[in-house]
């Protein structure tokens, strides 16, 4: 679990999976997808939260693709009463009941759905993008007002507590990641109504009133218990009336600081050139249930992402540069400034038109993030990155993209994401109603949300709760600090998403006696396919018992469970092939607290770390196989007045009596990968992960920290070296240690010990040493079949270790301190 200082990132993330050339066998998992590869915290590597955007455009040109119709079945699936059930009559059945909202022929109290007709004719009109957030607001919160009134035999009745909006935004949105601030700003969102009206009572001086009021400080309708405050018509006729108000005056005014834990979904707005001087095709004069047609093009691409951003080398672009964003212009979905109600040609006739995406915030602060000219692939996907910080364990997603009249609805999950077919809202208005229909009867389970932790305030904080019954232990009741300044959180799209929260148990605490430093809970999506943490930590604890530099150096399980949501289940609804592949399951974690190995120095550090080192070599040699050694997997806590090092995180490890690399999930955190793992080779999966891989991150992690940390504490910018190495594919970076390896000198600080940097160039020269005696060996002795070998046999660890520890400077730092 890393620290909450440093994380890994890196502005040319490295490639998909690549096939193996001429070879079938894969001897390790290769540096695979996109944000996957982030370590946990935005800090640990010292990157800013904009470096994730390449990992982000990485993961969405692995987007999988499913029809319309089947989205909007699995959608109306979820939103029945029996959602467990198979009704495939649902889609036909629903296409047909929303017909008299679409034609015009359905009113409330309060609206008629003619008004949908009018907005949508005001929608086509020529103009800039911005000037059509308003009637796509109009019309979308009109019919949901009539959609509410409507029955269909097996659906669920639109939920009261959440009673979604649509609302505008262009606006930025801001979120704290570790130490570092974001910036967006979506064009339109969808709330829970009360949400939507917050800000805007706010700047009213809570004039609505004092029930209200309250119940908006009640995490604005984020609870379920909520479920039951409008159960009388009395009070339902009052939300309906309330939720007019907001349509007539607020719906389309522009909130102030709307928190990303409340939007439920983004709607990002694009206008082609010729829609924005000629308009659009207007609605047809009425409605019928027709089958799906295509529309052109039927699937927004993501190939240009790959074909315009190679991945590159040290030469081609600064290290400490964001990959380049005006290679996402040419795909003809990238934000443009907005020019008010005038259009700004372009040469290319497919190019969009976008409101400006410019922070209105402090040049000085030069952690904030914010948004510049990207694919609206890839601004959508940052999107749906900050509604996944912004809640804890987080099922899926949606986001809209809408360019013109073709609507796309997005799917993110942790296994990764789905676009569906495109929707023309304008000519098939009843598929989109049908998909508003379906959204308006989700509570916020069915929005994504988790259902088992539930938020609580405590001491004015916000906190989350979980229960479950234990076999074992009865009910485990556990106290989530998610506001804690310590709790480390994830960044990104797809993979393990670990979260790290100081956690409290009444349940734990009278099992287990009272530790010093508390206890945290580990939050994160597993691969299904790999061996579970747990099962791996048994293994572990069983070495410990019969080995000595094993035992007190690993984490304490004192206590987990698997949720049972695997992400593969909506891609076999959907038909996307392979739906298993990747797939992945939640689990938590509790363990002791543990201190960061980024807080020691000198003698100190050396020691913890040589703890780690022969913890780690003992596992290895009896099977246990850990694969990501890197600063947040070393830790250490008190014991008898002694520091004793711990060998943590085994998500990623692997048991020697299991074949092959397991999961679809690269194993290693780039800047301490061995180089030869960084290699072409490496990265197709063609070179077998061996021990000296691991005992060489090991010392990638000692001198990261002895180069980048004085006394424990991160030094600035300005004063740290090796920050590119966190903004680098895995194959530049594997050329920058080369570079580093031949020359010291630049790297040298002038106040780091002198007998720590002994160490530390010491074991520098083996790696180098070591490094060319096998690459000079694949020519002299050639395999069998005639082709170099990537990497030779495993050499016996104990040998290899000795390599290092036999060196003058080694045996003096080891040497107890008088």
């Amino acid at each position: 679990m890393s620290p909450a200082g440093e994380t890994g990132t890196s502005s040319t993330p490295p490639r998909a999976n690549a096939p193996a050339h001429g070879a079938s066998i894969i001897e390790s998992t290769p540096n695979s997808r996109g944000a996957s590869v982030i370590s946990e915290n935005i800090g640990v590597l010292g990157s800013r939260v904009k470096k994730v955007r390449p990992w982000i455009q990485r993961d969405i040109e692995q987007v999988k693709e499913c029809k319309a119709d089947a989205m909007l079945q699995a959608l109306l699936q979820r939103a029945s009463s029996a959602p467990e059930t198979e009704q495939p009559e649902l889609l036909q059945k629903c296409l047909k009941a929303v017909l008299p909202v679409c034609n015009g022929q359905a009113s409330t109290a309060l609206v008629k759905s003619s008004d949908v007709e009018t907005a949508l004719n005001e929608y086509v009109r020529p103009g800039a993008e911005n000037k059509f957030y308003g009637p796509f607001i109009r019309a979308t919160n009109i019919a949901l007002a009539c959609l509410e009134e409507i029955k269909v035999d097996g659906m669920r009745v639109a939920v009261p507590a959440v009673d979604m909006i649509c609302q505008q935004n262009d606006m930025p949105m801001y979120q704290i990641h570790q130490t570092a601030k974001s910036t967006r700003k979506p064009d339109v969102v969808i709330l829970p109504l009360n949400s939507a009206c917050t800000p805007f009572q706010d700047e009213k001086g809570g004039k609505k009133g004092g029930k209200q009021q309250k119940d908006n400080q009640k995490d604005n309708a984020m609870d379920d218990e909520r479920d039951n405050a409008m159960d009388n018509e009395k009070d339902n006729e009052k939300r309906k009336k309330k939720r007019k108000a907001h349509m007539d005056t607020n719906a389309t005014a522009k909130p102030k600081n709307l928190p990303w834990k409340d939007v439920l979904a983004s709607i990002e707005f694009k206008r082609k050139t010729p829609g924005r001087t000629k308009g659009i095709s207007p609605p047809p004069p009425s409605y019928t249930v027709t089958d799906y047609i295509p529309t052109k093009p039927e699937y927004l691409p993501v190939d240009h992402l790959k074909a315009e951003d190679p991945a590159p080398g040290p030469s081609q672009i600064p290290a400490t540069q964001p990959a380049p964003d005006t290679a996402f212009l040419s795909s003809g979905l990238a934000a443009q400034p907005s020019q008010g109600g005038s259009s700004s040609k372009r040469k290319a006739t497919d190019n969009l038109e976008s409101a400006a995406k410019k922070s209105k915030m402090d040049p000085a602060d030069t952690n904030d993030d914010m948004d510049d000219d990207l694919d609206v692939t890839v601004q959508t996907g940052l999107y749906a990155a900050e509604m996944f910080a912004s809640n804890l364990g987080v099922n899926y997603l949606l986001n809209l993209i809408i360019i013109d009249d073709v609507m796309w609805i997005w799917y993110y999950d942790r296994q990764g994401i789905i676009q569906c077919s495109g929707i023309n809202f304008i000519q098939d208005l009843p598929r989109f109603m049908v998909l508003l229909y379906a959204l308006q009867r989700f509570d916020l389970h069915g929005w994504g949300r988790n259902k088992d932790f539930l938020p609580v305030q405590v001491e004015g904080k916000q906190c989350h709760e979980f229960k479950i019954n234990d076999k074992e232990l009865g009910e485990v009741d556990l106290l989530l600090h998610t506001s804690h300044d310590e709790r480390v959180t994830h960044y990104g799209l797809q993979g393990r998403a670990t979260n790290v929260v100081p956690v409290t148990s009444e349940a734990l605490a009278k099992k287990y006696d009272n530790f010093q430093d508390g206890m945290v809970a580990k939050i994160f999506w597993g691969e299904a396919s790999r061996t579970s943490e747990p099962e791996i930590l048994d293994k572990v604890e069983e070495i410990a018992k019969v080995h000595p530099t094993v035992q007190g150096h690993i984490p304490k399980l004192l206590w987990h469970h698997t949720f049972t949501n695997p992400t593969s289940a909506i891609r076999e609804a959907l038909g996307v092939p392979e739906p298993t592949k990747g797939s992945r399951v939640l689990y938590i974690l509790v363990f002791p607290k543990l201190r960061p190995i980024t807080k020691l120095h000198g003698t100190e550090l050396f020691d913890v770390w040589y703890q780690c080192i022969l913890c780690h070599l003992t596992l290895w040699k009896e099977g246990v196989y850990h694969r990501d050694v890197s600063p947040g997997n070393l830790m250490w806590y008190w014991k008898d007045g002694k520091r004793i090092g711990v060998l943590n995180d085994y998500d990623l490890s692997s048991l020697a009596n299991v074949q092959g690399p397991q999961g679809n999930e690269r194993t290693g955190t780039v800047p301490f990968m061995a180089r030869e793992l960084l290699t072409e080779e490496g990265q197709r999966g063609k070179v077998k992960h061996l021990y000296r891989h691991d005992l060489e991150s090991f010392m990638w992690v000692f001198a990261w920290i002895c180069l980048r940390y004085r006394e424990g504490v991160l030094l600035p910018r300005k004063l740290r070296s090796l920050d590119e190495w966190a903004t680098l594919g895995a194959i530049a970076c594997g050329e920058k240690k080369l570079v580093f390896l031949n020359d010291l000198s630049p790297f040298a600080p002038p106040d780091i010990d002198k007998l720590t940097w002994s160490v530390l160039v010491s074991c520098l020269l083996v790696l180098k040493r070591d490094a060319d005696d096998r690459y000079y060996l694949r020519f002299q002795e050639p395999s069998d079949s005639g082709a170099d070998q990537p990497n030779a046999e495993e050499l016996d660890p104990d040998a290899f270790l000795s390599k290092f520890t036999c060196s003058k400077s080694w045996l003096a730092l080891s040497k107890p301190s008088k």
